[in-house]
């Protein structure tokens, strides 16, 4: 048996070996893919094991995630920080080696893998930074940003919806430094995929403005043929490579049992078939070879430091802008909006106030990149100059309507390095784009989410458009910040936040109807919006506190001056973001929301679950119990009861409730 053929069998062995010790896990991806990924590694992937961030780096994303012991034992092999030891506790608490990659967790790991179709579409992401960014830095002579993004993934990920948005979007842009290896083995959990996928996957990524080519994916010499084929094309690459499932256990290969379940006794009888006796044992002569590529990766790192050290002085302005942005360094935005804007009645629509901010903000930060899935004249999120797809240098992203693709492009393009990217539609159509905005939360990616039409004050369009359950989803999730800003002062800072925040996804809730520009004079500035609550006002000694977020602030504020005038005080507190202000200590959260003060009052036009948290057993909410309805906006109010006078209701009811508890 020859050494190539020893070094693809080392993959199967050691997977299935890892798989059955942890007694879960699914070998089907692993062994049939054993000889595509030792091809992509050993003869074309360009990394450096020993700065695995790299910025000029090929990165390698595992679209079908379940099959994570692949990525772990080519990693292993190569010589990332995973060892031998690390592969036996596959699947075990705190181990490096969980059951689906995660971004952050284990040394090699480029993207989360997981949700069929997430890989694949972030690795779309992917391929639009390194061209924009390529397109800013790149000279004649010197390419300091030049890399692959190359994606394996499965018929799974190809029935998902996602990845036709991403593909789609990915031809468009002619992403030729993309390339998909798609695992064609025509299985999938409940058995061959002529249930259900029956479709010319050719002709149809043919359609989508791709190269396609095919395979034998067990032959290494095919697959090399078949990659340097695709480096030469000028649109993105999909490559099917024609596979065999759990190939080499003799009783399962080809069919659907191969791919989720233990390999068990089959693990026995290919050893036996490979000659291999020991368990969880690599000769060296096979790492030997894995070793070489991870060589000659840091030799190619080495060149592109001698390269960039030339370029740092042929083009001094340029370098300098590149470490500038790989370090986000982003202090250039801190003396922005020192002055608040001056109360206002009339006002302006928080998304209005946003598009101000933020072109003020991207004037600041060229490294600001992203647009919206078809609905930039309604969100005001607009970059100028032309789009990315006429020139790769344009920083305005014309998503489509594609908000499932949109989100995970956002989190690739964020995780590339020196970019800060951005996506945006209406707050009811996140829904679409949800899964993305959780991996992003777990996977701690800096991506930023703008959302307008916030919530029935969408209006005349109705139940369809009018987000209710919105906010109290994205508020349950861990990691990811919600903001909802109730005028133009707290929007700015609300944007400054979205930026500065580098730990996981800020979702920026934004109205569609004018809110009036709030006097902060007396007791402090919208700057306190980064502690995610604060005191706005104090009628007197505080005997009921009413709280609200986004437009509702102003309902709050109205209806305690009602109430002073009835000889009461009252306390108004803006909370526009309920993880900022659950970060403040106790002692900061105790002066904003007095334990004493049982009488409380939420005012907000979206679903009242969860403000109990705040108001307590004796408060009452104000805000929807129900979807909404179409209407003109005051209508809408009225007839839902999130009013001023009904806030005041609400405010007796409270105190009623206080002297009965």
């Amino acid at each position: 048996m020859s050494l190539e053929e020893r070094c693809i069998q080392s993959i199967r062995l050691l997977a299935c070996e890892m798989i059955n010790k942890a007694k879960s896990g699914h070998p089907g991806v692993p062994t049939g893919c054993a000889s595509i990924a030792y091809t992509l590694f050993t003869k074309h992937m360009k990394f450096d094991v020993k700065d695995p961030k790299w910025i000029s780096r090929d990165r390698f994303v595992l679209s079908n995630g379940h099959g994570s012991t692949l990525l772990y034992v080519i990693n292993h092999l190569l010589g990332y920080n995973i060892s031998m030891e690390d592969l036996k506790e596959f699947r075990q608490l705190d181990s490096k080696t969980p059951g689906h990659p995660e971004y952050g967790w284990t040394e090699g790991v480029e993207v989360t893998g997981g949700p069929l179709g997430a890989g694949m579409s972030t690795g779309v992401g992917l391929a639009i930074a390194e061209k924009h960014m390529g397109a800013i830095f790149n000279t004649k002579d010197k390419k300091i940003i030049d890399n692959y993004t190359y994606v394996l993934l499965g018929d799974g990920c190809l029935m998902e919806g996602v990845t036709a948005e991403a593909a789609s979007l990915a031809g468009h842009m002619k992403l030729n430094k993309l390339i998909c290896l798609y695992d064609d083995n025509h299985i999938t959990i409940d058995g061959n995929t002529n249930l259900t996928f029956t479709e010319d996957v050719k002709k149809r990524f043919e359609a989508y403005n791709w190269n396609v080519l095919k395979c034998n994916g067990d032959e290494v010499k095919e697959i090399d043929a078949a990659l340097v084929l695709a480096k030469a094309s000028d649109k993105p690459t999909l490559i099917c490579c024609k596979t065999t499932i759990g190939l080499g256990m003799p009783n399962k290969q080809g069919t659907c049992k191969a791919h989720g379940e233990p390999p068990g006794t089959e693990l026995e009888l290919m050893k036996k078939a490979y000659g291999v006796t020991e368990e969880f044992h690599i000769e060296e002569d096979i790492y030997s070879v894995y070793h070489a590529a991870s060589e000659r990766g840091n030799l190619k790192h080495k060149e592109w430091k001698k390269m960039y050290e030339e370029y740092k002085k042929e083009e001094p302005e340029l370098s300098k802008e590149f470490e500038r942005r790989l370090k986000r360094d982003i202090s250039s935005i801190s003396e922005l909006f020192k002055e608040e804007i001056k109360e206002d009645e009339k006002g302006e629509a928080t998304r209005i106030s946003s598009g101000k901010a933020f072109n003020e903000i991207a004037k600041k930060l060229p490294e600001i990149i992203g647009g919206t899935a078809d609905v930039g004249g309604s969100v005001k999120v607009v970059l100028p100059g032309v789009p990315f797809h006429e020139d790769p240098k344009g920083r305005n992203i014309h998503y489509g309507i594609r908000e499932h693709a949109m989100g995970n492009i956002v989190n690739g393009m964020n995780i590339y390095g020196g970019l800060i990217a951005y996506g945006s539609t209406f707050f009811v159509f996140s829904d679409y784009c949800r899964p993305t905005i959780r991996l992003a939360a777990l996977s701690h990616y800096p991506s930023i989410f703008v959302f307008t039409h916030d919530s029935i004050g969408v209006g005349e369009d109705g139940p369809t458009h009018q987000p209710i359950e919105h906010l109290l989803s994205y508020r349950s999730m861990p990691n990811c910040v919600v903001i909802r800003p109730s005028d133009a002062n707290e929007t700015r800072v609300a944007w400054k936040i979205a930026i500065e925040r580098n730990n996981g996804p800020t979702l920026l809730i934004l109205a569609r109807q004018n809110s009036k520009i709030i006097d902060r004079t007396i007791f402090a500035s919208s700057e306190n919006l980064r502690k995610g609550g604060y005191v706005l006002r104090d009628y007197g000694t505080p005997q009921v506190i009413l709280m609200a977020s986004g437009t509702e602030v102003d309902i709050a504020i109205t209806a305690a001056e009602k109430l002073h005038k009835e000889g009461l005080g009252v306390r108004v507190v803006s909370l526009p973001s309920w993880e900022l202000f659950n970060q403040q200590p106790v002692e900061y959260r105790e002066s904003v929301l007095p334990r004493k003060i049982h009488a409380r009052v939420s005012v907000e036009a979206s679903s009242t679950m969860g403000w109990e948290k705040f108001i307590g057993d004796c408060g009452v909410a104000v805000g929807m119990h129900s979807f909404g309805a179409s209407a003109p906006i005051n209508k809408l109010y009225e007839k839902f009861g999130i009013t001023s006078d009904n806030v005041v209701e609400a405010a007796h009811k409270s105190i009623e409730n206080v002297k009965n508890w």
